[in-house]
């Protein structure tokens, strides 16, 4: 049975650059991106946006806020996203397939996984945590495997993706549904070797 976010409950906040909710065993909605997959110009736009809006937005919110926070600023950064930016390095095979066992290699042990999917610039996966672990130490597992790995095999060094990370706690059933189709949408318009969709 999917457990999904309860407004009553307790949450643990994590604040990096972006704050980062985990209840429990409750679904998550993960994004993270290339370190170059953003033209800086526009990500800094981005944030002066961001910090006016929250700065008028305090938590806690209501359901119409956090819409409203998501589609001003989750949906453009999916979008820019999906634009291709940067060395899209996640569109060769190897780098994808690297990506892909380091998802599955601790799945029914640390999460359990719903689905999943490696475009060429970044990564949305759809999980719940199991007993104890920790979302920030689940991204870290898979952010530093697949950075070690994929560089070793471009023969490169240095940061391979973003700091940080997107998350959303997943609220309902309809919501969970929705998160699917998304993720099964989300490569509709690259070649079948350019992405990597699970299951």
């Amino acid at each position: 049975m999917p457990q999904f976010f309860d407004p009553e409950g307790a949450v643990e906040k994590r604040l990096h650059n972006l704050p980062h909710w985990q209840q429990e065993d409750t679904w998550i909605f993960v994004t993270w991106r290339l370190a170059d997959s953003l033209p800086k110009a526009r990500l800094d736009a981005w944030k002066e946006e961001r910090e006016t809006w929250l700065a008028f937005h305090p938590e806690p919110w209501d359901e119409d806020i956090e819409r409203e926070y998501h589609e001003r600023f989750s949906d453009a950064i999916d979008k820019w996203l999906d634009a291709g930016h940067g060395s899209c390095l996640l569109r060769d095979p190897s780098n994808a397939h690297i990506v892909t066992e380091a998802l599955h290699h601790f799945e029914g042990d640390r999460y359990e996984l719903a689905g999943f999917v490696v475009m060429p610039n970044h990564v949305h996966v759809l999980f719940r945590p199991l007993g104890d672990h920790v979302l920030s130490d689940i991204i870290h597992s898979w952010k530093r495997h697949c950075s070690r790995e994929i560089n070793k095999l471009e023969g490169r060094s240095g940061s391979l993706w973003q700091a940080d990370y997107w998350d959303r706690l997943i609220r309902s059933q309809k919501h969970f549904d929705w998160v699917i189709r998304y993720i099964e949408r989300n490569p509709k318009n690259l070649l079948p070797d350019q992405f990597v969709l699970w299951p």
